[in-house]
């Protein structure tokens, strides 16, 4: 088929990886423009676009999807198929009538839970243990669309965003390879969403970062994983922010002190929290590196009896 791709973050490269190895042919590649990225805010190429140059594809970087020049563009490709994966923009109702066999999202939950920019998150934060991979026909609402296909993936105990991230992003590839295939083939089947069944992944920000120690150990726990890599659970040790890259839940009992120090070894600094305790073991302050409790308390004090977040 012929195809057209759009995407941006690194989630979407192994999915046009596929597609560029298979017998489909690679129209286009649409990625958004290039942004300022880090300290230096240095302007840099989204992953999609380093990929793609490399394979030497033809590259599009429209700043909007609904620039009418843009449109006509694409009206003049003669497309099969569009395939979507985390591009960034709503498409307006005329990009998708544009292909003969609809426009395909790969999207990183099984749908019709958790819609919107960060399922993968989300699902670690409100502590599932499942999520995966739904293929849909893209329509004018957000991750609306009647599904394809479904593939669940298993979210391991510790497991982070960043690690699930990564598994997803392979999945996600192999599932839109099928669903591809039956397209061609005419076979793909269309199941509408169960709208009452329906969650919402919000876009993250820094501020749903800072730990609530009222909460319990398990909520905490779930909110650092969910936030790794970005934006990174915090807390305050003595009015200086502190970064929780790495926890896990103890055994030993706590206070009614939420957020208190019980004790800190080479193990981990233990904190009371709304019910259970909980171990810290990787922690970062500001212009330092992200270092185990072990390797910052051999050249530094943490006090016991100190109240995070205060």
């Amino acid at each position: 088929m012929r195809i057209l791709f759009m995407g941006t973050p690194d989630f979407a490269v192994p999915c046009l990886e596929a597609i560029n190895n298979s017998k489909h042919e690679i129209l286009a590649v649409v990625t958004q423009p290039d942004r300022p990225k880090g300290r230096g805010k240095k302007v840099s190429p989204p992953p999609v676009k380093i990929k793609a140059q490399e394979s030497g594809l033809n590259i599009l970087q429209p700043k909007k999807v609904k620039d009418k020049n843009f449109i006509r563009t694409l009206q003049n490709m003669d497309l099969d198929c569009i395939v979507v994966v985390a591009y960034g923009q709503i498409l307006p109702k005329e990009i998708l009538n544009i292909p003969v066999k609809g426009c395909i999202n790969v999207h990183a939950s099984l749908l019709p839970r958790y819609r919107g920019a960060a399922p993968i998150n989300w699902a670690i934060i409100r502590g599932e243990s499942k999520t995966g991979i739904t293929t849909m026909y893209m329509d004018e609402g957000l991750d609306t669309g009647d599904m394809i296909l479904k593939k669940e993936v298993i979210i391991e105990k510790n497991m982070t965003a960043g690690e699930l991230h990564d598994r997803l992003a392979v999945v996600g590839a192999e599932v839109l390879m099928e669903t591809l295939r039956l397209i061609e083939l005419n076979e793909a089947p269309r199941v509408p969403q169960n709208d009452s069944e329906s969650s919402y992944a919000s876009m993250l920000d820094k501020k749903m970062g800072l730990i609530d120690w009222s909460k319990s150990a398990v909520e905490v726990f779930n909110l650092i994983r969910g936030l790794n890599p970005w934006p990174v659970a915090y807390t305050k040790y003595k009015s200086k922010s502190l970064k929780v890259w790495k926890a896990r839940i103890s055994n030993e009992k706590g206070t009614n002190k939420f957020g208190e120090i019980l004790k800190v070894s080479k193990e981990g600094i233990l904190v009371s929290t709304g019910c259970g305790t909980l171990l810290i073991e990787e922690i970062q302050f500001p212009n330092s590196r992200r270092m185990s409790v072990d390797e910052y308390i051999r050249g530094n004090i943490l006090e016991k009896g100190i109240v995070l977040g205060e």
